[in-house]
């Protein structure tokens, strides 16, 4: 199997808990004996579905085809990010009655969100990195003070607070699982005034005494902190965790409408759609809307994903450090905070504080 094949095939086994017709396909795929089963866990792994990948199978009662030293292996993995996941939504909940003590409401962001809304037929289907929560910006430094009062602590110390990003650095617990990053904002710099606290909280969801995204703005946030802050719509490049649950999101949203309120971002997010429906094999509820430009973005992320994969990797890199830098420097000659942060990063950089 070639990387594209293998990435089909695994695409297409996330889906079939849903679509019969997929089903069939992956199970005669499963029964010619022809998998790569080295390849299929390897990009399972980069793309963050391993233990989804494990799940659907299980469901579907297709791990009888795989070989019993994988599947030792896979119950294994999945197990362990089951408890790391039920960890995660006891601690995000404890983060909320701390924050709801001193009368802010956090809105929880990303995969701790869809856990604590039940978005996965099995929690251990999602790998989940930090606890990603937003805040009002007026009570930005006040959450940030009371978690530290909680014994939260900055991960890595040495690092410079550039007041502009979208989150406050990595703080972390002892005994605790997870990493939490505050968010002021959501988006990037030039879409922060769209997509923010103010827009999302209008309809949001309380689970449980915890709040979370209507599952509308889910589906766009799945998709813009890939095609936005990843730089995804420009590289052509798709993240199969954020598609996993843009998947699992269309069954409970009309995706083709979801984000029309959005005008800035309607091509990014149209875009993505397209290659969803494209990569999880035309499923009826990933509407999009067909258009010229989006049959030009599909038919050129076709045409370029599944080539020189791990160059586009460095070169994404060097466009996202390179591009934000740029910028920083250019600001700084204008504003007194950036010229600062500048020189305080340099700084440190000399004698590596």
């Amino acid at each position: 199997m070639n990387y594209k094949e293998t990435f089909y095939f695994v695409t297409t086994c996330l889906t079939i808990s849903l679509e019969s017709k997929n089903r069939l396909v992956i199970e005669k795929q499963l029964q010619s004996d022809t998998i790569d089963w080295d390849a299929v866990v390897k990009l399972s792994t980069t793309h963050y579905v391993f233990p989804a990948l494990y799940c659907n199978l299980k469901r579907e009662g297709f791990l009888k085809y795989l070989p019993q030293d994988l599947v030792s292996y896979m119950k294994y993995i999945t197990k362990l990010n089951r408890e790391r996941n039920q960890q995660i939504i006891t601690q995000a909940k404890e983060l909320n009655s701390l924050l709801l003590a001193i009368n802010i409401t956090p809105i929880f962001l990303k995969g701790t969100a869809n856990l604590l809304a039940g978005l996965y037929n099995d929690v251990a289907e999602r790998m989940v990195g930090d606890i990603d929560l937003i805040i009002p910006e007026e009570s930005y430094l006040k959450v940030i003070e009371t978690l530290k009062k909680d014994n939260y602590y900055r991960f890595d110390n040495r690092s410079l607070f550039y007041s502009k990003d979208r989150h406050y650095p990595r703080l972390v617990k002892v005994n605790e699982i997870a990493a939490v990053e505050v968010h002021k904002d959501i988006l990037i710099d030039k879409y922060q005034h769209v997509f923010n606290y103010k827009v999302i909280s209008k309809d949001i969801q309380v689970i449980n005494n915890s709040s979370v995204l209507s599952f509308e703005n889910k589906l766009s946030l799945s998709i813009l902190a890939s095609q936005i802050n990843d730089y995804g719509h420009e590289l052509m490049s798709i993240s199969l965790r954020n598609a996993y649950d843009v998947l699992l999101l269309s069954k409970k949203v009309n995706t083709k409408n979801s984000f029309l309120k959005f005008n800035v971002l309607r091509k990014p997010i149209n875009c993505f759609l397209a290659i969803c429906n494209d990569i999880f094999g035309g499923i009826d509820s990933l509407k999009f809307h067909k258009t010229e430009e989006s049959d030009l973005y599909l038919n050129n992320y076709n045409k370029t994903f599944f080539k020189n994969i791990y160059i586009k990797r460095y070169l994404k890199t060097i466009l996202i450090h390179t591009r934000r830098r740029v910028v920083i420097m250019y600001k700084s000659i204008f504003i007194k905070e950036d010229r600062l942060w500048l020189f305080g990063k340099i700084v440190n950089k000399i004698f590596k504080v």
